[in-house]
């Protein structure tokens, strides 16, 4: 119960998150709808947060996490805090001159990783200006997530899965107050952007001091342990990472389709980082430092059962999410984007890409539980030997689908790659035995899948008969949402209950607080 806890916690914050996400991003397509200036504020956007998520949030975190971790379990506080103080101070001393390095070299690297971007075109002289002012919020938040880190080892988990909702408030905020004052929204999310990477970082700062650990200001030093975190983090930026490489591939590939291209993928994206979000990123988070103890105390059977409860949520609530979104992506999009410059073809084209996206959605959250149980044993060179081949697989995948049917096919092939992963993982855990399947694990999964399908022949249903809503005006079109939902979770959570893949108590034992020892 005391990873559910964690993960739920973890989950709901990011839940709450996601929707302002989506508040955000329905505003953004309103006012930039799907064209050049989208395009571009969408590549400054995903750059510095393609590399804060391979480095940072990937390859660093699964590194560092463990290490402090095993720190604070076997030498204590103090130890474990001078390790963090000094890779915080490494990390600033490496990322301060790559950033303005990168800023001063931003026309050639918007030629690097979108290729279709042409010099002296709109959408080019839009990027490069909006991503010098985004790029600096790699630092920001890459040291944001080294104190998050730090703060899940010592179980806090609220603070660091709040502070993506202090981002979107941001951004939100930035729509409304400086889009007026500014060449474009684009030029507005930007600077919003920015803000939000310092208000992310002065917030994190004021909860380690809330919480008396000992980050403390020093010079950097390349010691032993420095050591030890850049040689788990060399194969762990690809292999922690993957997802984020295929879509910097699909970024790549989009920029030479037609104009829009990159705000389909985008906008699918969006939707389809609902159930990654939260439930991978909740797995992720409480997960790692639990196992990573776990496993340093040596406990096989502890961490097995970790290990299998982890799974079993993650397939609970990504299968049915990724079905749901494949199955009705139409109505999904036409509801939540289809408004101001936004039109009714931009939202058939982003629906199909949607329905490729989700394909992979169950692959991708199960694939987070099979790499964290890698990350937690030390071992950051087996994902990596999977991610290659996934990420190659993605790229020539993507490169035949597009032929066919367009942006949808770098989707497509993303989503299928997720399975390839999955499968590669897998086997490579086969020999662990705090990672194979326990019998609760294996009565449950064709439990899991009924339900999800279930659901989602109730969707096909209520989708097909309130069609016309779906097409009608912006208060017709929510509350089409609102039925299809409500009628998709009624069901699936009846069906859940009633197989008793979840049980009461267990939903229950989340709202109770221990009591004060």
């Amino acid at each position: 119960m005391k990873l559910l806890k964690a993960m739920a916690t973890v989950g709901g914050l990011t839940g709450v998150s996601r929707i302002l996400g989506f508040i955000r991003d329905v505003l953004t397509a309103a006012i930039l709808g799907a064209g050049p200036v989208a395009d571009a504020f969408i590549v400054a956007l995903k750059l510095p947060n393609l590399f804060r998520r391979i480095t940072a949030e990937g390859a660093f975190s699964v590194s560092f996490v463990p290490m402090y971790s095993a720190k604070l379990h076997k030498e204590g506080a103090a130890e474990a805090d001078e390790f963090a103080s000094n890779a915080f101070a490494v990390m600033t001393a490496i990322l301060a001159p790559f950033t303005i390095i990168a800023v001063m070299a931003m026309p050639w690297v918007i030629y690097a990783i979108a290729p279709g971007f042409e010099a002296g075109e709109e959408r080019y002289t839009l990027a490069v200006e909006m991503t010098r002012v985004t790029f600096p919020y790699l630092l920001l938040i890459s040291l944001s997530a080294l104190m998050g880190g730090i703060l899940n080892a010592h179980e806090k988990f609220v603070p660091f899965a709040a502070a993506p909702i202090l981002f979107n408030l941001t951004l939100i905020a930035a729509l409304f107050f400086l889009e007026p004052l500014m060449q474009s929204g684009g030029h507005a999310l930007s600077w919003g952007l920015f803000a939000a990477g310092v208000f992310q970082f002065l917030g994190l700062i004021m909860c380690v001091k809330k919480y008396k650990i000992g980050l403390r200001v020093r010079l950097p030093k390349f010691d032993a342990d420095i050591k030890k975190l850049f040689a788990l983090m060399g194969p762990g930026i690809v292999g922690a990472g993957v997802i984020h490489i295929n879509l910097f591939a699909d970024i790549m590939i989009a920029s030479m389709l037609p104009e829009g291209s990159i705000s389909y993928l985008y906008y699918a994206d969006r939707l389809n980082q609902l159930p990654l979000g939260m439930v991978g990123i909740a797995v992720g988070t409480a997960l790692l430092p639990m196992l990573s103890k776990t496993m340093a105390g040596g406990n096989v059977e502890e961490a097995k059962g970790l290990f299998n409860r982890a799974l079993e949520i993650c397939l609970i609530l990504a299968l049915p999410a990724g079905i749901a979104m494949a199955v009705v992506a139409l109505p999904l999009i036409k509801s939540l984007f289809q408004y101001g410059n936004f039109d009714a073809n931009d939202a058939q084209v982003t629906a199909w890409v949607l329905a490729g996206y989700a394909i992979g959605v169950p692959a991708y959250v199960a694939a987070k539980v099979f790499s964290t149980t890698f990350y937690a044993r030390h071992d950051t060179k087996t994902p990596v030997k999977m991610a290659i081949i996934t990420a190659l697989t993605n790229i020539v995948l993507a490169l035949i689908l597009i032929q066919f049917i367009g942006v949808a096919g770098i989707a497509l092939s993303t989503g299928i790659c997720g399975w390839l992963q999955f499968v590669l993982l897998l086997r490579g855990l086969k020999d662990v035995e705090s990672a194979r399947f326990d019998e609760r694990f294996l009565r449950n999964l064709p439990k899991i899948v009924v339900s999800s399908c279930l659901m989602a022949c109730v969707l096909i249903l209520v989708a097909y008969y309130g069609s016309e809503y779906f097409y009608g005006s912006k208060i017709e079109k929510i509350s089409a949402l609102i039925v299809l939902v409500a009628s998709g979770l009624a069901t699936y959570s009846l069906a859940i209950l009633g197989t008793g893949t979840i049980q009461i108590q267990d939903i229950k034992s989340l709202f109770v607080r221990k009591k004060a020892s």
